[in-house]
């Protein structure tokens, strides 16, 4: 009830401090690690400059634990279905987050603007190459949009593994219980159309989600 209530608030706040959207977000991410009580434990660090983050992606949990933690305005890729969601959708369209048809060609070429445009502002894009949310446990095959989007740009991109987010808050079950939440940062690397950049990440990210799986 609390997360509804504060993401309404949220997108109120946006809309009229347009100028400080940034600064909104990450005050009501921080909120919600602390009201989740979510103790994050860090590998690695976090590369500021890095043009793109890739993630896998098991919860909402997962969005809010970077917007509370990132030093920079983030542009994260999200599905039409939930910019579509009455109200709520302007969770995305409020701060001008990237949004696109899964499936669709058009939305290919609107994608690839989006995200210079958004890079252009000093963004760092954020996008889940899974395509969607599992159940924490393996990371499947990565779809093809933030290869062409890296290659297109030629981007430096950073690979971050989270685990344990869905275990604090599970969005699909509405279910919330406070505990801890790993983050892996792996090396960023250069997107290059010579080289296997974007299969060697998934492999890497793969790795690193199964071990630290066996050590929680």
């Amino acid at each position: 009830m609390q997360f509804g209530i504060t993401v309404s608030i949220t997108i109120i706040l946006m809309y009229l401090f347009n100028g400080k959207n940034r600064t909104v977000r990450q005050f009501w991410a921080k909120m919600q690690l602390k009201l989740m009580g979510a103790n994050i434990i860090s590998n690695g660090q976090y590369d500021s400059d890095a043009d793109m983050l890739i993630f896998n992606h098991q919860s909402m949990m997962d969005i809010v634990l970077f917007e509370a933690i990132a030093s920079r305005d983030l542009a994260w890729v999200a599905k039409q279905e939930i910019a579509s969601i009455p109200w709520f959708g302007h969770i995305l369209k409020a701060p001008k987050m990237i949004i696109v048809e899964r499936e669709s060609k058009r939305s290919l070429v609107g994608l690839l603007k989006d995200s210079k445009d958004r890079l252009d502002s000093g963004r760092q894009l954020c996008i889940f190459p899974e395509g969607t949310r599992t159940d924490g446990k393996e990371l499947r095959s990565f779809k093809a949009g933030a290869k062409v989007i890296a290659e297109k740009y030629s981007l430096k991109v950073q690979p971050i593994v989270i685990v344990g987010s869905i275990d604090v808050f599970d969005s699909k079950r509405v279910i919330q219980t406070s505990g801890d939440i790993n983050i892996i940062y792996l090396p960023t690397v250069k997107a290059d159309r010579e080289t296997p950049w974007y299969e060697d990440c998934e492999s890497k990210m793969r790795e690193s989600l199964k071990n630290t799986l066996l050590e929680r």
